[in-house]
């Protein structure tokens, strides 16, 4: 069975396809002919070796990264319990662990982290959102904001943050997001209220907008410091990739809760990923696709992931 995965850690060009067992569904899973892999930027610190390190102990090769797949059900294991079906459309999400990552043909998961693709939506596009969508859900439910309160968000025009845009935004939370005078009008059609300009002068901006401070953040481009005098005292912060406040003493003295939001929390919620499908199909969450390429060019996807300037998407096409 094909993969894209690495032998050695390294460089976009360490990412080739190779061959890898044929898996089964065992109780519990679902198996998933995959036809679509969202290529994300944790999937590079799978590919560099940065996730082994962190283990701390060598890890047995070959290393498969990607955590979204949508595809199709060709089998369920025994005494599954799932109102999917063979055959059916699905979307999911990978919690990849060496050999187990998206990038590959097929896939066996949990069931409850595999739910139907939204209605009319193909399969590249459905695979663009499981990871991102919930990792949003959770930040904003870790949070616990409240209709009427105000949420700021960085990185408003990547993935991340353009779903707690549009998610806040269906939870009733007046949103202030920062974005390049390039990507303003895509931050505008994703719902946002107030958009200010991104960089160091971005926390200036929403207190001149809001005195007393924001209630919340979601920090989606990891400023940390620089953005913390945004939120009023007492606030909340959602951070991305285990950021605490480190390095911010005096605005965690003011009160400020820092939620580090890891999406293996929410990598087996069903009802989450399907409340996704279904904003999906109402239009309140955008699926927006930057490029498909074949599953061969996988390290090509990577190496224009990491030069920067990608808005949606890249997924592999593994059909």
């Amino acid at each position: 069975m094909r993969a894209a995965g690495v032998t050695e850690f390294g460089g976009p060009e360490a990412l080739h396809v190779i061959d890898v067992p044929e898996v089964h569904a065992g109780p519990g899973e679902v198996r998933i002919a995959v036809r679509a892999a969202a290529v994300n930027p944790t999937d590079t610190y799978a590919r560099n070796g940065t996730y082994a390190q962190r283990r701390g102990a060598p890890q047995e090769m070959p290393w498969i990264p990607g955590m979204d797949v949508a595809g199709v059900v060709d089998e369920i294991g025994p005494g599954t319990d799932t109102p999917l079906a063979v055959g059916d459309a699905v979307m999911a999400i990978v919690l990849p662990e060496g050999a187990h990552g998206g990038y590959r043909e097929q896939i066996a998961l949990p069931a409850d982290s595999v739910v139907p693709v939204p209605a009319g939506v193909d399969f590249p596009a459905a695979a663009s959102l499981p990871m991102n969508g919930l990792t949003a859900r959770l930040a904003l439910d870790e949070m616990a904001l409240q209709p009427g309160q105000v949420l700021a968000v960085t990185g408003a025009a990547g993935s991340f943050g353009g779903y707690v845009v549009q998610l806040a935004v269906a939870d009733g939370l007046t949103v202030v997001a920062d974005a390049s005078e390039a990507d303003t009008e895509l931050v505008r059609s994703l719902g946002a209220h107030v958009v200010l300009p991104r960089g160091e002068g971005f926390a200036a901006a929403v207190r001149a907008q809001y005195p007393d401070g924001v209630d919340g953040l979601a920090d989606g481009s990891v400023q940390g410091a620089q953005v913390l005098p945004a939120v009023a005292d007492g606030g909340v912060v959602a951070t991305v990739r285990g950021y605490r406040g480190e390095d911010a003493e005096e605005h965690l003295g003011r009160g400020i809760r820092m939620e580090p939001v890891m999406v293996r929390d929410y990598g087996r919620n069903r009802a989450a990923l399907d409340r996704l499908r279904e904003q999906a199909e109402s239009g309140a969450v955008t699926l927006r696709v930057a490029d498909v390429v074949p599953a061969a060019e996988a390290a090509s996807a990577h190496a224009r992931l990491e030069a920067g300037g990608v808005r949606g998407r890249l997924v592999l096409d593994f059909s």
